[in-house]
């Protein structure tokens, strides 16, 4: 059986080189935002991004003058597509997950997930998290979705989902359920205070190939669709799509994110 035929929840395995073709980055409003509440340049610190598949985030991160920027990476072909897109950046990857990242104690002053909290155990990352960060850093998890009202062609194109797979659940989204309770359950955490919520929308316009690498890059929708019913999703797509050119996307990049209690 072939790795997409097999394809799991929370394995991108196959899906590195869409995921790196076509997905899109996250608003840089809401990493400005983050810098700032750091309290210090960032030339000056150290951040790790966990769970950085292809390293999209994490070429975000170096954008922004990070003093070293280390990417975690559990999926060997994820971790390979992102290291080669980072060829020369000096960004240090390297094996490991949410809940064990192989890093020694407080080795930064910022860790994040971005696209990728919802698939850690949400105690055993947090405590994880804890011991990577100094006294006083700071931990985000963000997410990058796409704001169907604002363009009613892909609000009906994602009906087409709820007719194939009545009830699928879109947990990769950042308006997921696992979002809903997420600020709560940081706010409550022994390990955590300052919970602080971010929102930046970013408009990106599109070719029809690219909007169709994009759900081909998707795990969750995919992993519960199954392979023939995928296929016929993505039919149904390109049809809707044939009379046009570019489609406009808007996307809502949200970020939660708590600082290390010392």
């Amino acid at each position: 059986m072939s790795p997409r035929s097999a394809l799991k929840p929370g394995d991108f395995t196959g899906l590195a080189e869409n995921y790196s073709a076509y997905r899109t980055g996250y608003a840089p409003s809401v990493r400005a935002a983050l810098l700032g509440l750091l309290g210090r340049p960032a030339g000056e610190l150290d951040a790790v991004d966990v769970g950085a598949g292809t390293g999209i985030w994490t070429r975000m991160l170096h954008e922004a003058g990070f003093r070293s920027v280390t990417a975690v990476e559990p999926n060997d072909d994820m971790r390979s597509v992102g290291m080669r897109d980072s060829k020369g950046l000096g960004i240090s990857w390297r094996t490991g997950t949410g809940e064990s990242t192989g890093l020694p104690d407080a080795a930064a002053d910022l860790v994040t997930m971005a696209s990728s909290f919802h698939w850690v155990d949400f105690d055993q990352g947090t405590a994880e998290f804890h011991r990577v960060l100094r006294p006083g850093g700071w931990f985000a998890a963000l997410w990058s979705t796409r704001l169907l009202q604002a363009n009613p062609l892909l609000a009906e194109i994602e009906e087409e989902l709820n007719r194939l797979h009545p009830g699928l659940r879109k947990s990769a989204f950042g308006r997921s359920g696992f979002t809903e309770t997420l600020t709560e359950r940081l706010a409550a955490h022994p390990l955590f205070d300052d919970v602080t919520t971010l929102e930046g929308r970013h408009v990106v316009t599109q070719t029809v190939e690219h909007h169709l690498g994009l759900w081909r890059s998707v795990n969750d929708v995919r992993s519960q669709l199954g392979e023939e019913k995928f296929a016929r999703f993505l039919d149904h797509v390109e049809r809707r799509l044939a009379h046009v050119e570019t489609v406009e996307v808007t996307y809502l990049s949200r970020a939660w994110a708590v600082r290390r209690r010392d």
